[in-house]
């Protein structure tokens, strides 16, 4: 499969990297809020756990072959799922595929906040203190996987195409390292565009220490099912200047170091900051 001569992994990345590239330059002209702790060791880490989730995936799709697009390709051959039992026009099946697509990923954010094992893995997404274009890539590995499955399972039931999969994918992570980036926006562009895409200030909102701020706002491209769902929330309780961002048992430099990070899931507040702490002076 291939988009403008490139195979789809070349395609996907070179996306992504260019929406990471013009983000990352832009909010260092416009930045939204100032910067808690050094740019370089945040991105070493945060950079550094997304080569560990990449590793991750090649190293289990070797063994197991399944990714949403393997699995649409899948389903394509053999006529299953809901798009390759109907004869629907194509864009009208690319239009629902990428909304379904887009609503499993708010779901399965949403979930990974309410079940505690879930949340283990996605706390160290929200241990980061500062939020930029980075913080779009630090996802644990297990959490990446857990993803993955989650997609696949979906793609199984609707049968989108392959290129459609493809697509929302490069959508919902040029969104996500859009909406992560410390960019300040005019208020009435903002106000415009949170209308149906999440903004940058409306997720700042959901990685706020305040845990009812944490727990909204779980949009990746489209804003609509916040508001559809009642978990949207307009602004931070402190304002963008004066909110507090992170994890309220982790406030320190903790969440900048890669190795800390990786291992958070396993350890427990309190117990996991008096361990780390305990490691940190022998």
């Amino acid at each position: 499969m291939t988009f403008f001569g490139l195979t789809e992994g070349v395609f996907r990345f070179s996306l992504f990297a260019g929406i990471f590239l013009i983000m990352a330059t832009v909010e260092s002209f416009w930045p939204r809020r100032e910067r808690r702790h050094v740019r370089s060791k945040r991105w070493f880490t945060n950079l550094g756990i997304m080569v560990a989730s990449y590793l991750s995936v090649l190293a289990v799709t070797f063994v197991i072959p399944v990714t949403a697009v393997i699995t649409a390709m899948f389903a394509e051959a053999r006529g299953w799922g809901l798009f390759n039992l109907i004869a629907w026009p194509i864009w009208l099946e690319y239009l629902i595929a990428f909304i379904v697509l887009d609503f499993v990923i708010w779901a399965q954010h949403l979930i990974t906040h309410k079940v505690p094992i879930l949340w283990r893995l996605h706390r160290v997404h929200h241990a980061d203190e500062d939020i930029d274009a980075t913080t779009a890539v630090r996802f644990h590995p297990l959490e990446i996987l857990f993803s993955i499955a989650v997609k696949s399972v979906a793609v199984l039931i609707i049968g989108p195409a392959a290129v459609v999969v493809v697509l929302a994918e490069a959508i919902v992570n040029g969104s996500a390292v859009f909406n992560h980036a410390n960019l300040r926006l005019p208020e009435n562009v903002d106000r415009l565009l949170r209308q149906l895409i999440v903004t940058p200030d409306m997720h700042r909102v959901h990685h706020s220490a305040i845990r009812t701020e944490t727990d909204s706002n779980y949009g990746f491209a489209l804003s609509i099912w916040d508001r559809l769902f009642g978990t949207y929330v307009d602004q931070p309780e402190l304002g963008h200047d004066g909110m507090t961002i992170g994890l309220e048992d982790w406030q320190d430099d903790a969440p900048t170091r890669l190795g800390w990070s990786l291992a958070l899931p396993f350890w427990s507040p309190p117990a996991s900051r008096k361990t780390y702490e305990t490691v940190s002076k022998s």
